[in-house]
C-alpha cells in the first residue's frame, strides 16, 4: 500500500461487545417429554432462569436485549410467525433485525466493521435466529435485502461494491461453500503483517442485487449439505461464517469506506463442555471441539482484561476459528452476540451455561475505527493493472478484512451474470422436474439441510450409489458404490438393494423388491434419510415438513421394540408420563443414528467392534423398591475377543468424533492406521456390571432365617444368572436361632443386640460365563451404614460357581432406624463380570469397626467416635466389646438369681398350704381365709404348664409368620415380572401378549390369596388351641 494514504481518524472508541438473548419456542420432543419453561422474562432486558430441581432458586441475568420468543405469536398467510394480540410480548424475527440487523447496517454505513455471533446449544434455535426457515427469514437474509435496499435510494454520483462469500470451520478445515471443488485438507488461513489473518484463495462473490445473493445462499447451503453427507459431519458440528465484504466508492472525494461484516453461526455450545468426555482417557484427543473451546478462552481472557486482571496471553492462534475473529473479539469491530437458549427443564444445564458465557462475553471490549481511505490516480491505475493480470470467475480474497484483488469491478460483475444465468437455468429445470418426476429428497438433522438435495427417478432402472456411473450419484456412510436400484415402470416405482446393502423403508429393513408409496421413508446405509415423493398423481397439499429426522428414527425404534412405554413412563394422575424417563427416550433417539455411524466406520475400518444402545438401569430399582434414574449407555463388544466395555453418552459421543476424525483420514488415502493409546476404537478391559439382585431383609425384623434362591436382573430387566443365599439370626459365636427365639414385634429388638450371618452359597447359569469361557465373576454388596461394598472372592471359568463365603454381622444396640430398614429395604447384590486382563475388584477392611470376634458391626451412629490416644482403632473396638459382653454376663447372672427367687417362693408357698392343712380344725376362721387368700393362685406345675403352652403357641405363630413371608417374597417376585411384562408393538402380538398377561396376573392373585388364605387358617388354628386349653385350666 504503498501508494495509499490512509487518512487520519481520531482514536478508535471503545465499545463493549453486545449481547442479546433469545428463548424460543418448545420443541417437539420437549413437547412429547413433558417439559416445563424455566425460563422468564420481565422486561426487554433481564433474563431469569428456575432450577427445575431446585424451585425457588433462581438466577437473574440482564443483557442488552432479552427477547421471548416462547409463546405468544401465531402465523400469518405467509407462514410468518406474528404477535397473536398487541399484549403479547413475543418478539419476531422483524424485532430481533429491528434492532441487532439494522444496527450492523448502520455500522456498515458509517464504514465500520460488524460482527454477528449466534451461540447456544444444538436445537436452541441459532440458525433460525441467523438464517429463518422459508418466509420468515433471520438476520442475515434480511440485512442482505435491506442493504441493496438502500443502495438503490443513494445517490447515482457514487459507487457500492458488494461481494459475498460463505465457509464452513468442522475439525479444524476450512470449507468454501461457494465453490464445488473441495481442496484437501481444506483452506488455509494466512497473516498479513498490516490486515491480520485472512482465508486463502476463498471465493467472493460480486452481487448487485439481493436475488444474487439468495441464489449464492441455497448454492452454499447444497455444498454445505452434500459435504456433511460425505464427511458424515452434522452441522451442528461446525461453524458457518458468511461474509459481506462492503465498499462505498465516492469519486468526487477520491474517497472510500470499506466495512467487512461477518455474520457466525457457531457450533452447538454442548460440544465444548469439559464434562462431554468425562472419564474418557482420550478426552483431548478431537479436534471439532476445538474451535469453540478456544473461543470460550479467548472471551475469557478478554473478559479479564477488561477487569484490569492480569492477562499475559490472548490464545487467538490456538484455533482457527479464533484466528478469524481476531478483529471482531477485542479487535477493529462493533460485535453482537446472540444467546439461543431452550426454555425446557430437560436443557436448564446447557442454558445456565449459555448464558455465563453471554455475561462472560458483554465484558469484552473492542475497539472499532472507521474504515477509510484516500487513492491517488497513480495508485488507482496500478491497482487496475493488478486486477487485469486475473481471470478467474471469483474474486480470490479473504474474510474479517482484507481488500481482494482480480479484476476491474464491471468486469467481474459482468462475468458473474454469465454465471447467474445458467444457475437460473438449472434451477428452473430441477423445479420443471420436481413437478412430473417421481424423487427423492434428503432429510437432514439440520432442518436448515433438509429439502437441499433431490434425486428424480426417470422411466426404467436407474441405480443408485457411490460410483459416478450412477444415475443417482449418493454420498454417505455405509453406501456402496452399487447400493439401490430404483425401477420407475408402469406407474409403480420400486426399489431393490443390491447384496448385503442396508436399505430401511418406513422404519424395516428390506432384502428384496420393495414397491414404493408416496411420501415413503428410505433410509440408505447408516443413516442417509430420503423422503420419495411420488407421482404428481399421488401428491396433495400435505405437509412434508412433519416428516423431519427424529420421524426417521422414532419410526426406526418402534421398528425395533423401543418405545416409551417399554422404558417404563408410568403415567401420573395428570395423564403426563414420567419427564425423566421420556428424556432417556429422546437420547435414545438422538443416538440411534449416531451408533448406527460408529459401527459402519468400525465395520470399514476392520475394527471388529459392535456398539448397542442400552438403557442403564431400565429394570433396577433401589434398595426401598423405587426406580432408579435412567441414562442411555452404549454396550461395545470386540467381536474377535469378546471383550465388552460400558461408554457413557458422553464417552461415547467423545470417541464418535475420534472415529469420525480417523475415518476421514482413511477416506482421503491416508495413513489410518494410530497406537493402541492412541485408537478411540479401543479401551482397557474392564470390570462390567452385569446385574443385581434385591433381598428383602423383613424376616431379620423378626429373628427368622432366610433363603432363597434370587434372580440377577440385567439392564433389559432379563435374568443374567441365580443367586443362592442364605440369611441367618444368629448368637455372638454363631449359632443360628431356633423358631423359639422369633419374634413377635420388631420393637422386642429395640436396644438389644443383633447378630446376622449373610452367606452367598452359589451362582447358577450365568449368562456372562456361556457367551465365552475365559471370563469370571465377583459379587459385592453394602448393607445399611455399611462404609465399603463388600466383594467375594473372584471365580474363572465356571458357570455355575460354588462361592460358600460367610460374613457375620453385629449391631449390639438396635435402633428404631436399623429395624425400620430391615422391615422397608432389601439387600442389593450386584453381580460383576470379569475379563482376561482386568483388575479384580477387592476392599479394605481397616477401617471397619469389628467385635472381638471379627464380626462387622452396624448400626454404630450412637457409638462415639474416639480420636487416636495411642490406642488402635481394633483395640478400641475390643474394649467396647469386652465392656457389652460382661453387661450381658451381668444381665444373664440377674436372671439366674430371679429364677432362684421365683423357685423360693413357690417353696414358700407350698410349705403355707401345708401349714394351713395343720390348723384347719382348730381355726377354722382362719383357714378360710388362707383358703380365700391362696385358692387363686395356681400351683407351680399349672404355672409351668401354662408357659410350656404359651411358648408353643408363640412357636407355632412363628412358623406361621415365616411361611407367610416366604410366600410374599414370592410373590413380589412375582408382581416385579409382572411390572416389566410391556406390551408388543406389533399388533400381530397383542393378543398373545394380553392373554400371558392376564395369566400372569390370575397367578399372582392365585399366589397373594393362597398365602393370606394359609396365615388366616394358621393363626385360626393356634387361637383355637388356646382357646380349648383355657378351657380345660378353668374346668
Amino acid at each position: 500500500m504503498a501508494n495509499e494514504k490512509v487518512m487520519k481518524t481520531p482514536m478508535p472508541s471503545t465499545d463493549s461487545v453486545k449481547v442479546a438473548v433469545r428463548v424460543r419456542p418448545f420443541s417437539q420432543r420437549e413437547k412429547n417429554s413433558g417439559s416445563k419453561c424455566v425460563i422468564s422474562m420481565h422486561s426487554r432486558t433481564t433474563t431469569t432462569i428456575e432450577d427445575p430441581k431446585n424451585p425457588g432458586h433462581v438466577k437473574t441475568f440482564t443483557f442488552d436485549s432479552a427477547y421471548w420468543s416462547h409463546d405468544g405469536f401465531q402465523k400469518d398467510k405467509d407462514g410468518v410467525l406474528i404477535s397473536a394480540d398487541p399484549t403479547s410480548k413475543f418478539a419476531s424475527q422483524r424485532d430481533v433485525f429491528h434492532d441487532i440487523g439494522r444496527g450492523i447496517l448502520d455500522s456498515a454505513w458509517q464504514g465500520y466493521n460488524a460482527t454477528l455471533l449466534a451461540y447456544g446449544q444444538t436445537g436452541a434455535g441459532k440458525s433460525y435466529s441467523m438464517v429463518g426457515f422459508g418466509a420468515d427469514k433471520g438476520v442475515i437474509p434480511s440485512v442482505c435485502e435491506e442493504l441493496f435496499e438502500a443502495i438503490e435510494k443513494q445517490e447515482r454520483s457514487q459507487d457500492y461494491q458488494v461481494t459475498f462469500s460463505m465457509l464452513e470451520i468442522y475439525n479444524e478445515q476450512i470449507r468454501d461453500l461457494l465453490s464445488r471443488t473441495k481442496k484437501p485438507g481444506g483452506l488455509k488461513v494466512r497473516e498479513d503483517q498490516n490486515m491480520g489473518f485472512y482465508v486463502e484463495g476463498l471465493t467472493s462473490v460480486p452481487c448487485e442485487n439481493y436475488a444474487q445473493i439468495e441464489k449464492l445462499m441455497e448454492q452454499g447451503t447444497r455444498i454445505r449439505t452434500t459435504a456433511s453427507t460425505n464427511m458424515n459431519a452434522s452441522s451442528s458440528r461446525s461453524h458457518m461464517v458468511t461474509t459481506i465484504q462492503f465498499k462505498q466508492v465516492f469519486p468526487d472525494r477520491a474517497l472510500t469506506k470499506q466495512s467487512s461484516i461477518n455474520l457466525v453461526d457457531l457450533a452447538g455450545s454442548e460440544r465444548q463442555k469439559s464434562s462431554g468426555s468425562e472419564g474418557d482417557r482420550l478426552r483431548e484427543g478431537s479436534r471439532v471441539n476445538l474451535s469453540l473451546t478456544n473461543l470460550g478462552n479467548v472471551i475469557s481472557a478478554l473478559a479479564d482484561a477488561a477487569l484490569r486482571k492480569k492477562v499475559l496471553h490472548i490464545p487467538y492462534r490456538d484455533s482457527v476459528l479464533t484466528k478469524l475473529l481476531q478483529s471482531a473479539l477485542g479487535g477493529n469491530s462493533r460485535t453482537t452476540l446472540i444467546a439461543a437458549i431452550s426454555p425446557a427443564d430437560i436443557c436448564y444445564e446447557e442454558t445456565l451455561s449459555t448464558l455465563r458465557y453471554a455475561e462472560r462475553a458483554k465484558k469484552v471490549r473492542n475497539k472499532a475505527v472507521v474504515n477509510t481511505c484516500t487513492l491517488s490516480r497513480e495508485s488507482r491505475a496500478e491497482n487496475d493493472k493488478l486486477l487485469l493480470r486475473c481471470g478467474d470467475s471469483g474474486v480470490a480474497g479473504h474474510q474479517l478484512g482484507r481488500p481482494a484483488a482480480q479484476s476491474t469491478w464491471a468486469h467481474l460483475l459482468e462475468q458473474a451474470r454469465r454465471e447467474w444465468e445458467q444457475q437460473y437455468a438449472a434451477v428452473a429445470l430441477e423445479r420443471q422436474l420436481m413437478k412430473t418426476l417421481p424423487h427423492l429428497v434428503n432429510v437432514n438433522e439440520d432442518p436448515q439441510l433438509s429439502g437441499v438435495l433431490k434425486y428424480f427417478i426417470r422411466a426404467g432402472t436407474c441405480d443408485a450409489g457411490q460410483a459416478a456411473s450412477n444415475a443417482i450419484t449418493l454420498q454417505g456412510l455405509g453406501i456402496s458404490d452399487k447400493h439401490a436400484s430404483f425401477t420407475n415402470l408402469d406407474g409403480k416405482v420400486t426399489v431393490t438393494p443390491y447384496s448385503k446393502c442396508k436399505v430401511v423403508v418406513n422404519g424395516v429393513p428390506i432384502t428384496t423388491r420393495t414397491k414404493l408409496h408416496h411420501l415413503d421413508r428410505i433410509i440408505l446405509g447408516s443413516s442417509s434419510a430420503y423422503l420419495y415423493v411420488g407421482f404428481p398423481s399421488e401428491r396433495s397439499s400435505e405437509d412434508l415438513s412433519r416428516f423431519d429426522y427424529d420421524f426417521f428414527q422414532l419410526e426406526r425404534a418402534a421398528v425395533e421394540g423401543v418405545s416409551v412405554d417399554k422404558l417404563g413412563a408410568v403415567s401420573s394422575g395428570d395423564g403426563q408420563a414420567d419427564p425423566s424417563v421420556l428424556a432417556v427416550f429422546q437420547d435414545y433417539i438422538k443416538l440411534r443414528p449416531l451408533v448406527a455411524e460408529a459401527n459402519q466406520m468400525s465395520e470399514e475400518l476392520k475394527k471388529g467392534l459392535e456398539m448397542e444402545l442400552k438403557v442403564k438401569n431400565l429394570a433396577s430399582s433401589d434398595s426401598r423398591g423405587y426406580d432408579l434414574q435412567k441414562e442411555v449407555m452404549v454396550k461395545v463388544t470386540n467381536q474377535r475377543t469378546h471383550e465388552v466395555w460400558i461408554w457413557s453418552k458422553a464417552k461415547f459421543i467423545n470417541r464418535k468424533f475420534l472415529m469420525e476424525e480417523l475415518y476421514q483420514r482413511f477416506l482421503e488415502g491416508e495413513d489410518s492406521c494410530v497406537a493402541q493409546e492412541d485408537d478411540p476404537f479401543w479401551d482397557p478391559v474392564e470390570v462390567i456390571h452385569l446385574g443385581s439382585a434385591h433381598i428383602w431383609l423383613q424376616s431379620l425384623a423378626y429373628c427368622m432365617q432366610f433363603e432363597d434362591q434370587v434372580e440377577f436382573l440385567n439392564s433389559d430387566g432379563l435374568e443374567e444368572a441365580v443367586l443362592h443365599i442364605h440369611i441367618t439370626p444368629c448368637s455372638p459365636t454363631g449359632r443360628a436361632h431356633s423358631e423359639e427365639e422369633v419374634v413377635i414385634d420388631p420393637l422386642e429388638l429395640l436396644g438389644k443386640r443383633i447378630d446376622f450371618q449373610i452367606h452367598i452359597v452359589r451362582c447358577l447359569g450365568i449368562k456372562w460365563l456361556k457367551e465365552a469361557a475365559r471370563r469370571g465373576i465377583q459379587m459385592g454388596y453394602r448393607i445399611y451404614d455399611l462404609p465399603i461394598t463388600l466383594y467375594t472372592k473372584p471365580v474363572w471359568k465356571t458357570v455355575n460357581p460354588q462361592i460358600e463365603e460367610t460374613v457375620q454381622f453385629a449391631a449390639f444396640s438396635a435402633s428404631q432406624e436399623f429395624l425400620n430398614y430391615l422391615q422397608t429395604n432389601a439387600l442389593i447384590v450386584d453381580l460383576w463380570g470379569l475379563q482376561e486382563g482386568c483388575a479384580e475388584l477387592s476392599c479394605s477392611r481397616l477401617d471397619l469397626m469389628v467385635t472381638g470376634e471379627g464380626h462387622i458391626m452396624l448400626d454404630t451412629k450412637k457409638i462415639p467416635s474416639v480420636k487416636d490416644t495411642g490406642q488402635t482403632a481394633s483395640n478400641l473396638t475390643s474394649e467396647l466389646y469386652l465392656k457389652v459382653l460382661k453387661s450381658e454376663q451381668e444381665m444373664e447372672l440377674l436372671r439366674n438369681i430371679n429364677r432362684t427367687l421365683r423357685e423360693e417362693n413357690m417353696t414358700l408357698k407350698e410349705s403355707l398350704e401345708k401349714f394351713g392343712c395343720s390348723q384347719q380344725a382348730h381355726k377354722p376362721s382362719n383357714i378360710l381365709k388362707i383358703t380365700q387368700m391362696t385358692a387363686p393362685m395356681p400351683s407351680a406345675a399349672e404355672i409351668n404348664q401354662i408357659c410350656t403352652q404359651q411358648a408353643s403357641c408363640d412357636k407355632e405363630f412363628a412358623k406361621a409368620l415365616k411361611v407367610f413371608y416366604q410366600s410374599m417374597n414370592l410373590a413380589r417376585a412375582q408382581f416385579l415380572r409382572v411390572r416389566q411384562h410391556k406390551p408388543p408393538e406389533d399388533d400381530q402380538m397383542l393378543r398373545p401378549f394380553i392373554h400371558q398377561q392376564s395369566q400372569m396376573l390370575k397367578d399372582f392373585g392365585d399366589l397373594l390369596e393362597s398365602s393370606l388364605w394359609k396365615l388366616k387358617n394358621d393363626i385360626a388354628l393356634i387361637v383355637k388351641k388356646k382357646r380349648e386349653y383355657l378351657l380345660r385350666i378353668k374346668q
